[in-house]
């Protein structure tokens, strides 16, 4: 399991960003913070507001030094057809249908088949720097906004 102080796993994963298909890698990032948003499913109730809560509030999060992707079980097909109906979402949702990248994490709900709803942010070495996994959601869901303000204690 992934945990704060501890090398973020490597991954590379294929998603979309907008409606256009990407990789990704964690070893792209390098020398760059990354913030890795985990959620469980496209077009659900709190993910359909915490992504564009994520899309709305990105250049406040770049302005820290920081990029975002965001991991789901859902296919690339799936996160461009969530993107379009959400207006667009400029930075990579990544397909993880296997839950492997999930797991590494600690972010798998395997019984459940999707990944839970968390935020890690990896700091320009690779190390996770912070590490927050909902345990109510979306009594807990953290904002774009609380996500600049742990960038900034950084």
């Amino acid at each position: 399991m992934a945990d704060k102080g501890s090398a973020a796993p490597d991954f590379t994963l294929s998603g979309s960003t907008n409606q256009d298909d990407t990789e990704v890698s964690l070893g792209d990032y390098k020398g760059k913070k990354l913030v890795v948003l985990f959620y469980p499913l496209d077009f659900s109730p709190v993910c359909s507001e915490q992504v564009p809560d994520f899309n709305e509030n990105l250049e406040a999060i770049k302005a820290k030094g920081a990029d975002v992707v965001a991991i789901s079980r859902d296919s690339t097909f799936a996160h461009k057809a969530w993107s379009e109906a959400l207006g667009g979402v400029n930075f990579p949702l990544l397909s993880d249908m296997n839950l492997e990248v999930s797991k590494k994490f600690g972010m798998a709900l395997e019984d459940a088949g999707i990944t839970t709803r968390g935020v890690f942010i990896i700091d320009q070495s690779g190390n996770i720097v912070f590490k927050h996994v909902e345990d109510a959601p979306p009594d807990n869901t953290l904002t774009a906004e609380q996500v600049v303000e742990e960038l900034d204690n950084l």
